[in-house]
């Protein structure tokens, strides 16, 4: 995949996305078997982080992280932990342009196989199917852009979500 615009300041822009891989992934179910023969009525909890790690000038990682946890009452049912990352190479962009790119447009691009690979393991577990809805990444990372903002700490690249 790769998108070529019309060049800004002698410089070609151009975005190509190299290769995607699982990075990261674990399943635990500490409470089995005994999970298995209450009432299931979990609640359910989602973290995600987003890492970009440059590789060089101008390809970067993208790590996406998404850990889902499942209580039953007190006791967890399951953990799974999916780190699904991407190698994109990026040149001609302006330097405001690259938080969105690695922040937004990038882990749209991540989340698809990592809600996949979610679902999947959740399922192998024995338990009943999980199926993570779509994440907004522009309104998290506005929202992140705005908490930085706030804090005087300025910049166009947060570091979680």
């Amino acid at each position: 995949m790769a998108e070529d615009t019309q060049p800004q300041g002698g410089a070609e822009r151009q975005f190509a996305l190299r290769t995607v891989y699982m990075k990261d992934l674990s399943f635990e179910s500490p409470n089995a078997p005994a999970i298995f023969q209450g009432e299931w009525k979990p609640e359910t909890s989602l973290h995600m982080d987003i890492k970009v790690n440059q590789l060089d000038e101008h390809t970067h990682e993208i790590v996406l992280t998404i850990t889902v946890t499942a209580k039953a009452g007190e006791k967890t049912a399951y953990l799974v932990e999916v780190q699904q990352a991407g190698i994109v190479a990026a040149q001609g962009f302006e330097q405001q342009e690259y938080g969105p790119l690695f922040y937004v447009y990038c882990p749209s691009i991540l989340f698809p196989y990592a809600r996949q690979a979610v679902t999947d393991l959740v399922a192998k577990g024995g338990f009943p199917q999980l199926v993570l809805q779509h994440i907004n990444f522009d309104a998290i990372y506005a929202q992140k852009l705005a908490e930085k903002q706030q804090a005087g700490a300025g910049g166009d690249q947060p570091t979680t979500h």
